[in-house]
């Protein structure tokens, strides 16, 4: 595994290279706010008051096959190369029951991610975060093809008396390569772990995302990851729990399967 970032000085590559030495060892890597801060200082920190507002624009996924309306989202897809990041048309999110048997094995069109969100300072940095980890995370010769990436602005609601279902379809892949889950705001929650596993179910490790900035990288092809529900810790008010995922694959002529 050869770590390269022309753009990043030598704190920030070294954090950057511990994330891939991680993923390379356990197959997942989580790191704190302060980390992703010192990662991002340079590449748009800036722009995130701007970025994390937007989840209070989100549409009500309408397609959960238990009837829940506890979720909202955006949804977008993007084709990065070489420090070039597209977006492409908008299209469908599809995954399937492989995958996901809740919501899986059909098309599911959400509202789209705004332009000025995807044109974010803050977005375009984590977009470069992360094909950088992920093309040195990457084996040797799985670097020809460009990455299909896509983006889901996700809000989980709690209200009194109903639990909010992070991961719905229960523990899980995602069907893609890389993973990357980004807290964005919690409040008035309680619980929400995330658990990391391997393919015969064998805990891997679990941590709360409780803080903007604390992240988690995955392999999705070695271990499978889920979140525990949350549950509003004032009976009296709603909580939420904001989160942004990006998946990255490489761009062959399959259907797309994700979160």
């Amino acid at each position: 595994m050869n770590f390269r970032d022309p753009h990043a000085g030598d704190d920030v590559t070294r954090l950057l290279a511990g994330i891939t030495e991680d993923l390379d060892r356990d197959g997942f890597a989580f790191r704190a706010a302060n980390d992703m801060r010192s990662i991002l200082r340079l590449r748009g920190l800036d722009a995130w008051p701007a970025f994390a507002s937007s989840w209070e624009d989100l549409g009500l996924d309408l397609y959960m096959a238990d009837g829940g309306r506890y979720r909202r989202r955006r949804f977008a897809a993007f084709d990065a190369s070489s420090g070039t990041v597209t977006r492409k048309p908008h299209q469908p999110h599809y995954q399937s029951r492989d995958h996901n048997p809740l919501n899986g094995d059909i098309e599911r069109w959400f509202k789209p991610v705004s332009d000025s969100i995807c044109a974010n300072g803050f977005m375009r940095g984590m977009l470069g975060v992360c094909t950088t980890i992920f093309d040195a995370a990457s084996p040797d010769g799985e670097t020809t093809a460009n990455w299909h990436v896509e983006m889901h602005q996700f809000r989980i609601e709690a209200v009194s008396g109903q639990s909010g279902l992070p991961t719905p379809e229960g523990v899980h892949r995602d069907g893609v390569d890389w993973v990357c889950v980004l807290l964005v705001n919690r409040r008035n929650v309680s619980s929400g772990i995330t658990q990391i596993f391997d393919p015969e179910g064998r805990s891997l490790g679990e941590f709360t995302l409780t803080d903007p900035l604390d992240a988690v990288f995955l392999d999705d092809r070695r271990v499978l990851h889920g979140v525990t529900p949350i549950a509003s810790t004032d009976p009296a008010s709603k909580g939420f729990r904001d989160v942004l995922v990006l998946t990255f694959r490489r761009d062959v002529l399959a259907p797309q399967a994700g979160h």
